[in-house]
Parts: C-alpha cells; sequence; structure tokens
C-alpha cells in the first residue's frame, strides 16, 4: 500500500485546544462562552457532541442555539476515522471566513481500541489542518472527573494549548503524529486464521471472508460490507505494495477483526481521513472500509503496512 508524503506542519491558521472540565454545568460554562465569542465574530460555528451535552448546550445558549450546527459525535465518532472529514466539510463550506468548532470526540466508555484511534485523531488534526486558509478554532473538551490520567495526558502531547492553562510542554506536534501512525498494534491471537494471497487468489479470499461473517451471524447487509472492504484493501496489496499480503481473521469478545497486512509502506497518515480521488493510490480502499466498518485502524512504517477492520457484534 502506498500513498503521498506528509508536508511540514505549521499551525498558524489552526487552533487546536483541549479543555478539561467537571461535570455537564462545567462543560457548558467553559463551552458557551466560547460558541458566543463566534457569534461574536461572525464565525459560523458547529458543535460536534454527544446528545446529552447538544441538550444542555442548547439549553444554556436558548433562542441562540439556532445559530449553531450541531452534529452528533456518537453517530460520527463512532470510527474516529470519520472525524476529520466531517470537519473538513464544514471548513470548506466556509471557505475565506473564519471559522470555531466543538468536538469531543472522547468519551467514558470507549473500549481501549476506540481510545487508541481516538488518541492518532486528535494528533492527525494537527496535520490535517495544517495549511488551512482561513481560521479554524477547534475546542476539545474532556471530561476529567470520568477519563483516566493517561486519557488526559494523551490530550496535552496532542493539543498545543490547554485552556486555563495556556500552552502545553507535552505537544509533541507531527512527531507525535507519526510515531503513533508508525507503531504496532497489539499482535493477532495465535489462533487467528491465516491466508496469504497474491492477485489470483482475490476471488477466494472474497469466501473467506464471507465464511468468518457467517460464523459471526453478521446481518446481510454488514456482512457484504466487509466483504467488500476487504477485498479493496487485498486489492491495494497487490496493486500498490508489494504484489501479495497476508489476511487473518479472528473473534474478540465483542466484535470479529478482519487484518490485511502488506510488506509496502504509507507514507501520508492522513489516508482514508481524505476523501480520496478516484486514481489515488491505496487511499480508495482505506477510505471506503473507513465508511463501512465500525472501527479501522491503519499502521505502517518500514516494517510494512497493517490495516485492521473491527465490526461489533
Amino acid at each position: 500500500m502506498t500513498s503521498t508524503a506528509l508536508a511540514p506542519v505549521s499551525t498558524r491558521q489552526f487552533r487546536h485546544e483541549a479543555a478539561f472540565y467537571r461535570g455537564m454545568r462545567d462543560l457548558v460554562r467553559v463551552v458557551e462562552p466560547f460558541v458566543r465569542e463566534g457569534f461574536e465574530r461572525d464565525e459560523p460555528v458547529m458543535v460536534v457532541e454527544l446528545p446529552d451535552r447538544i441538550h444542555a448546550l442548547e439549553d444554556a445558549l436558548g433562542a441562540d442555539a439556532d445559530r449553531v450546527a450541531f452534529v452528533d459525535m456518537a453517530e460520527v465518532g463512532a470510527n474516529p476515522a470519520r472525524i476529520i472529514p466531517t470537519w473538513r466539510d464544514f471548513v470548506d463550506a466556509h471557505r475565506g471566513h473564519a471559522v470555531r468548532g466543538v468536538g469531543e470526540p472522547v468519551w467514558p466508555g470507549r473500549t481501549a481500541v476506540e481510545l487508541d484511534e481516538c488518541r492518532l485523531h486528535e494528533s492527525l488534526l494537527n496535520v490535517a489542518f495544517d495549511d488551512v486558509p482561513t481560521e479554524f478554532h477547534l475546542l476539545c473538551p474532556y471530561d476529567a472527573d470520568a477519563l483516566p490520567g493517561a486519557v488526559l495526558g494523551d490530550a496535552e502531547q496532542s493539543h498545543p494549548v490547554i485552556r486555563a492553562a495556556g500552552r502545553s510542554p507535552s505537544y509533541g506536534g507531527q512527531a507525535h503524529a507519526l510515531t503513533q501512525f508508525q507503531g504496532v498494534l497489539p499482535a493477532p491471537p495465535g489462533d487467528a486464521e491465516l491466508v496469504r494471497f497474491g492477485a489470483e487468489d482475490l476471488p477466494g479470499l472474497r469466501s473467506v471472508v464471507r465464511r468468518l461473517c457467517e460464523m459471526s451471524r453478521l446481518p446481510q447487509d454488514v456482512l457484504e460490507d466487509l466483504v467488500l472492504a476487504a477485498h479493496e484493501l487485498a486489492t491495494n496489496s497487490v496493486l500498490h505494495g508489494a504484489g501479495d499480503g497476508v489476511l487473518r481473521g479472528w473473534h474478540e469478545s465483542h466484535a470479529l477483526v478482519l487484518e490485511i497486512a502488506d510488506d509496502g509502506v504509507i507514507s501520508d497518515p492522513l489516508v482514508g481521513r481524505e476523501q480520496a480521488l478516484p486514481l489515488a493510490e491505496g487511499g480508495r480502499g482505506v477510505w471506503m472500509a473507513n465508511q463501512l466498518c465500525d472501527l479501522v485502524q491503519v499502521r505502517s512504517s518500514p516494517r510494512g503496512t497493517v490495516v485492521r477492520l473491527h465490526t461489533w457484534l
């Protein structure tokens, strides 16, 4: 799998800020003035939050709530890789105009794998909006009462500014994003099904994925989506990687997991998070997987590339 190179980062126009709050009342106390400041500056405002947070903010804003574009984070952010395209659409819709947003991708109850992808997402925001042509101010609330300390520490690494505290001494910038993207996922279980494939094996690979899905008793539409996503990624491995790859599949307590690995290298950590051009090498398959699967993990380095698809049971 291959993709384009990473551009140098300069966050002059993108202001990425975390805010630690304690309880719903404190969340409103932090977010409401941030939103109203946007009104005063005639900046379009979008808030991507959980439904209960949206309701609390609507009550606080009163009639002014109609001036905010509210989006359900539980829907958009279930797979964190879908969040950047949502912000991209918002920024592009107001091209040439300063905008601001509120987004809370991390909430209590997220699984460990979801938290890993949220951490990567927050770092990649600094890459995705490095070249934004006008000011984009994004505030990311974190529930300090309910989230583990390690998650709050991750926020300090991925946000240049912590509200009420100033510059974050832990902010890792581009290096932090790249280190995560080039990291290693936990090893598959020893009893995972393993199939090595080349170009001539792609039709048979669909049958293997279909059988794994049927064993999991997945609904037919989910089964077809997963078969399509796995086929697209395997095709990427054949066409844009080293010409072959490995499919692994296994069951966890709450998910069916499929993994496609090859010896290719993706140099763009935003792969699958930006709308892929029809001829873009490697990007189309990962983009499609992100739209079809509950959660997608991508890690790539000189060791090779791994794309892991999670489907909740």
